[in-house]
């Protein structure tokens, strides 16, 4: 059977359930939100003269929760306008509704009869074929299905989501054993390629891989912290960004999360296992305190930090009084800050003899051989355990890639030494005379099964740049960017400076990668897989020549920054731009000429120059404006002031896209760009569109002139910007940037409705960038931008 989703259902209508029905919403696929209904009113419904019989009480929650869905942060839609994908109802009313969807997804309260009496419900209502599953986090699937028809069974498994549903990659799968193979196998498929998600196949077990793993994690530390008087601030101190965790590390993630939260998932654990685990999944008695006097966390602004006035305390857990943060100082923690690599400064910190030695030591080894004595219980392999960790708790390596760079034979002496027994698969693996569980064989990645090494399966849409360099070699590179040949005719160019922020070498090397394609390749990708796309131009250099009085080396640079736009325009051979993350100043100024925009969902895309002082010089305000004009259709009347007035605001308010749905709305996108909704993907998905391009006869662009607004609309962007400086919010200096940019968009002093040449156009804002470089006010600017990180208004 094909299965295709054209259509869901969510069935409740929580915080969980309406960010999975935004995500699906996000996606394009039209969701059904059911909820109960009410059994009273409230006193304000009954004041309305409502009753229980009327719609909107009877789908109230599903209704509010939509409400709410427009406030939360971060924000579970990726546009407000997806919202209307979603329908509202109830699951006394529209029970029926469900025979028109092709995937329900479950979201109630955990119970399992109460879950199990709704799936008695759906049974008789859903069409054969119609897939189902539990967004449970730890209740056994087998459970869930018993009673139920021969089909429903074929077609359910768990989909377990992590919160929020949108931004956090892990989907687990968990099949029951009646679960039709292709229904995983499409589930699979259908999360990575459509949901955008790294999924793992889960085994029915308690709280699946994820939560097992992290829950006994967290606890592991909670204990040790008190077993060896650590605090709260001490712990997190080392526990996040230092070893590959998120920056919340510990107890952050738990306020986060919620005390109340992590208490049932513990709870589950602590349930469904016996023996020495299942004490580590007891709560410590502090903890049940926090959880009785109502300190769940984030939520109720009060856990394990507090916040007073402007200052953020740390909980004593022995006191529960709140004191100022401490943090773990000891030689190590300066050591490994000068070490190379992740791997390198885990070991040099966990091998360490001091405090911050043993803390990691006792909370990482335990960890590592609990993950080994699961692995076959809890997944197939090793590979699902460490995707699932990294995945769904923001590990930057998973148990057994920690295994790896501490070395598995020092640590299970150092384990044996200290008492431990070892896990069997542990053994098994230095028994063969082998060293790591994962290895490097003719570029390709292998992982140690328990007997011998196996392939690590990936997505062939998923291409390692790193791995696929080391495979294929680079056609040229410098210290900023490298040229790859991508195969099948198409070329990457790949930004690795600093930030990937653009100076001299990285232009040289876009004008060396268009001449390169046009001679002999068929196409041209603009992309890396750094932590962002590109933060803009080289900010400390500019900064240096401005305060060197060097603005005849600065005009080189902005003009040959401008030339380099302008050679991707009119490349010959397609040039596609795969911007994610920040892609702000020059980073949106490289997308802008190119044929096509692939951009991640997750792409935060603006031209934010006037934060520093300036306005982008690097062919933004024309590349924004002719955007804008392109994306009208020929045979209407265009209003220019309008178009202008909107770019205007774009950039003198430095407005940044919050996805690529909304770069699309804000016009860095057109109609014909796309957004790829998974990140691992976006460099296949950009290669494609490039071959389709040429495929396809592609031509360059023709140099066309540019209709402006010229002095009356140059005199009607200014008149906002005044009103602004008059009612005191904006400075003298912020109006100074601001009729520098309405003159570059105005196209000068010329008529309404003037043809200008685009160098004409690129001259005007090279001419005005460069002005304000030299202001002093800019450079103060941009020195605190480099110095503390935030814009000064000056």
């Amino acid at each position: 059977m094909t299965y295709q989703i054209k259509k869901a259902a969510v069935l409740g209508s929580g915080v969980m359930g309406s960010g999975i029905a935004a995500h699906l919403a996000n996606i394009g696929i039209p969701v059904l939100l059911l909820d109960i209904v009410p059994g009273k009113l409230t006193v304000e419904e009954e004041a309305k003269g409502l009753t229980l019989e009327d719609n909107q009480i009877r789908n109230k929650y599903a209704l509010g929760a939509l409400q709410q869905v427009l406030k939360h942060k971060p924000a579970p839609l990726t546009t407000k306008s997806n919202l209307s994908l979603i329908e509202a109802g109830n699951l006394e009313d529209d029970l029926d509704k469900l025979s028109e969807v092709d995937w329900i997804i479950e979201v109630v309260v955990e119970n399992l009869e109460i879950k199990k009496s709704l799936y008695e419900k759906v049974d008789a209502v859903r069409k054969p074929g119609t897939i189902i599953s539990s967004n449970t986090s730890g209740i056994s699937i087998e459970d869930m299905i018993e009673g139920r028809t021969e089909d429903f069974q074929k077609h359910f498994l768990g989909t377990h989501f992590f919160n929020p549903p949108r931004y956090l990659k892990l989907l687990e799968v968990i099949p029951a054993s009646t679960t039709a193979k292709e229904v995983v196998d499409f589930m699979i498929q259908f999360g990575e390629d459509k949901l955008g998600k790294g999924v793992v196949v889960a085994k029915d077990t308690p709280n699946f891989i994820a939560n097992r793993i992290g829950t006994y994690g967290l606890l592991v530390t909670l204990r040790e912290m008190e077993k060896r008087g650590y605090s709260i601030g001490e712990v997190d101190s080392v526990t996040g960004t230092l070893i590959g965790r998120p920056k919340s590390a510990t107890f952050r993630t738990l306020d986060v999360v919620g005390l109340d939260t992590f208490m049932h998932v513990a709870k589950n654990a602590y349930d469904k296992t016996e023996g020495d685990e299942q004490k580590v999944f007891e709560l410590p008695s502090f903890m049940k305190k926090m959880i009785d006097n109502g300190w769940i966390g984030a939520k109720a602004k009060q856990g394990f930090y507090i916040k007073k006035g402007k200052e953020i305390l740390e909980l004593n857990p022995e006191t529960l009084e709140y004191g100022p943060q401490k943090k773990l100082q000891t030689p190590s923690i300066e050591m490994a800050k000068q070490q190379k690599g992740l791997a390198n400064r885990v070991k040099s910190l966990v091998y360490a003899n001091d405090r911050t030695g043993e803390l990691l030591w006792n909370i990482i080894a335990p960890t590592l051989l609990y993950s080994a004595e699961l692995n076959g219980e809890i997944s197939d392999d090793i590979v699902a355990i460490d995707n699932a960790m990294k995945w769904g708790f923001g590990w930057q390596q998973g148990p057994f890639e920690i295994w790896d760079a501490l070395g598995v034979e020092k640590t299970v002496a150092k384990m044996k030494d200290e008492g431990e027994i070892i896990p069997s698969f542990v053994q098994s693996l230095l028994d063969k005379g082998y060293e790591t569980f994962y290895k490097e064989e003719d570029n390709e990645l292998y992982f140690f099964n328990g007997k011998k090494y196996t392939l690590v399966p990936v997505n062939e849409k998923s291409i390692d740049l790193k791995r696929y360099k080391k495979k294929n070699g680079v056609v040229k590179k410098n210290t900023g960017a490298s040229l790859i040949d991508l195969g099948d005719g198409i070329a990457l160019l790949e930004f690795h400076s600093q930030s990937n922020s653009i100076g001299p070498d990285i232009i040289q090397m876009i004008n060396y990668a268009v001449d390169e394609v046009e001679k002999n390749f068929k196409g041209l990708v603009i992309g890396n897989q750094g932590k962002n796309f590109c933060v803009g131009a080289n900010l400390g250099m500019i900064l240096m020549e401005a305060q060197d009085d060097n603005i005849f080396e600065l005009d080189f640079i902005i003009r040959s920054f401008q030339n380099a736009m302008m050679k991707i325009k009119y490349s010959t051979k397609p040039v596609v731009a795969a911007p994610f993350g920040m892609t702000l100043g020059g980073g949106a100024e490289v997308c802008l000429p190119a044929a096509h925009i692939q951009a991640a969902s997750e792409t935060y895309m603006g031209l934010v120059e006037v934060g520093v002082g300036l306005i982008p010089g690097g062919g933004g305000n024309v590349g924004l404006y002719t955007k804008h004009l392109k994306g009208l259709p020929n045979d209407v009347h265009i209003d220019y002031q309008f178009i202008a007035n909107k770019v205007f605001e774009s950039i003198a308010m430095a407005k940044v896209s919050t996805s690529g749905d909304e770069a699309r709305e804000n016009n860095f996108l057109n109609f014909a760009d796309g957004v790829s909704i998974n990140a691992d993907h976006l460099i296949y998905d950009a290669k494609q569109v490039a071959l389709s391009l040429f495929e396809n006869g592609y031509k360059a662009p023709k140099h066309e002139k540019i209709p402006v607004t010229g002095d009356s609309g140059y005199a009607t962007m200014l008149l906002g910007a005044e009103g602004m400086k008059l009612s005191g919010f904006i400075s003298d200096h912020d109006l100074k940037i601001a009729k520098k940019l309405a003159f570059v968009l105005a196209g000068g002093k010329v008529p309404y409705g003037t043809l200008v040449d685009e160098q004409y156009m690129l001259d005007l804002e090279r001419e005005a960038f460069l002005s304000l470089v030299a202001e002093p006010k800019s450079q103060q600017r941009m020195q605190n931008m480099l110095v503390k990180g935030k814009p000064l208004r000056n």
